[in-house]
């Protein structure tokens, strides 16, 4: 009897952080990101001018309110939302030929997008939702890091409604030790790329072994 084949690459996924602003988001996707290279950030698409420093194609692609009305209408965008009277989106190519090529992408939006991505896509979004201590500790981090006092009002009318949203994630993860919270997001990732729908050469590696799924269980897997 031969040795099965060794399993082909699996499809990648789709891993969703999403918090109130504030909660520390950005910078624990930007620790995450270096600590798993393996991993790569999806960029969006904006009607918002570029800030210092922002780079097309880098930080986000940037379009005008009439392009940005195209790539919906052409079905090019997996997901979009208008946030702060600025359209954000996610160009649906990139996202497909990394999954596909077995590359995992991690998308900084929020629950509405978590919403459409998970229905574009079922079965390779993967969502966490981060939360902060409390809402004081959030005003207190919105204020040390100059937020004006206008805008942290309007922040922190709408972190409330946002984490109501949360139990629709599949994982909450507390940002109150800034290394803890990192350490939980790679364990996250890790159990992700085990999960067993997740491997794809599962069934033909028992098929080598003169072995078969039950036809439920072969049925989960090819969804």
């Amino acid at each position: 009897m031969t040795d099965p084949l060794p399993p082909s690459p699996r499809r990648g996924l789709c891993l969703v952080l999403a918090a109130p602003s504030g909660a520390g988001k950005t910078s624990l996707s930007r620790a995450l990101l270096a600590a798993e290279p393996a991993l790569r950030l999806s960029i969006s698409a904006t009607t918002r001018a570029p800030r210092s420093g922002e780079r097309e194609g880098v930080d986000y692609y940037f379009r005008s309110a009439a392009e940005f009305a195209a790539l919906r209408a052409r079905g090019e965008l997996l997901e979009w939302a208008e946030v702060f009277g600025h359209h954000y989106g996610t160009p649906r190519a990139p996202v497909m030929e990394a999954l596909g090529g077995g590359t995992d992408v991690l998308f900084d939006i929020d629950w509405q997008g978590f919403r459409q991505l998970r229905a574009a896509l079922p079965g390779d979004v993967v969502g966490v939702f981060l939360l902060p201590p409390s809402l004081e500790e959030l005003t207190r981090r919105l204020e040390g890091r100059g937020d004006p006092p206008g805008l942290i009002a309007q922040r922190m009318a709408r972190a409330r409604d946002e984490i109501a949203h949360c139990q629709e994630f599949d994982y909450v993860v507390m940002n109150t030790v800034f290394e803890a919270a990192l350490a939980a997001l790679r364990h996250i990732l890790a159990a992700e790329r085990l999960r067993r729908t997740r491997q794809g050469w599962l069934p033909s590696y028992l098929a080598a072994l003169g072995l078969s799924l039950p036809p439920a269980r072969a049925e989960e897997e090819r969804g």
